[in-house]
């Protein structure tokens, strides 16, 4: 069973987007418009050729501002705050997953590749507020982005925790690779199974799965 695969981790980490609320939502369809505004307005390019820049630094670079940094070094602050600059009315309280998460022994961090001020935006908007001991964003991993394993150890080092008893849980496949080699518990939490040794357990219902951890 799941839980006992878990009864050694004493930090849970979780990603944000696409994981502590529901795809569904497509919170993150706004945040891609404001990308693509904000590649054509600062490289002087048009529309089609900012979102192919937008689509190809992602998958290249792990993020679109990881590929602006180092293909044009861009200032990261600006961009992250103007494209996180979106209502939160798609998101509602989830009062049940709050309820998992509360219950789960240990440390409790978000660690995202947006910024920190955008996941507590988020957070509140889910009704998660005050659950977490720690929220990181891009900017505390010195703008390193998951996948880079050099993000994932920054992060954990300014966390102090240990990976061999922590547990992290993300929708994009390729963000657990890191984690799963230095010996985290990983869970994909996705819609559609990812392959790989480096997935321990997949879910596509966050909720449920904390529900039969606890």
């Amino acid at each position: 069973m799941a839980a006992a695969s878990f009864t050694h981790i004493s930090t849970w980490v979780f990603d944000l987007d696409h994981t502590l609320y529901p795809p569904e939502a497509r919170l993150f369809d706004l945040i891609e418009v404001r990308m693509t505004a904000w590649v054509m307005q600062t490289l002087g390019v048009d529309h089609t050729e900012a979102d192919r820049l937008r689509k190809l630094y992602w998958a290249t670079h792990g993020t679109t501002l990881a590929g602006l940094m180092r293909e044009h070094n861009v200032d990261p602050d600006p961009y992250l705050h103007d494209v996180h600059d979106i209502p939160m009315d798609r998101l509602s309280p989830d009062p049940v997953l709050a309820e998992r998460i509360r219950a789960l022994p240990g440390r409790r961090i978000v660690y995202t590749n947006g910024s920190a001020p955008y996941a507590e935006r988020v957070l509140a908007a889910r009704g998660l507020s005050g659950l977490f001991d720690a929220i990181y964003g891009v900017e505390h991993a010195g703008y390193h982005p998951k996948p880079d394993r050099v993000a994932f150890e920054t992060i954990f080092a300014r966390d102090g925790l240990t990976p061999s008893g922590a547990a992290m849980f993300e929708d994009d496949a390729r963000n657990l690779k890191v984690p799963h080699a230095m010996g985290m518990r990983t869970v994909h939490v996705a819609a559609e199974r990812g392959a790989g040794e480096h997935i321990h357990f997949h879910t596509d219902d966050l909720s449920d799965f904390l529900g039969r951890l606890i």
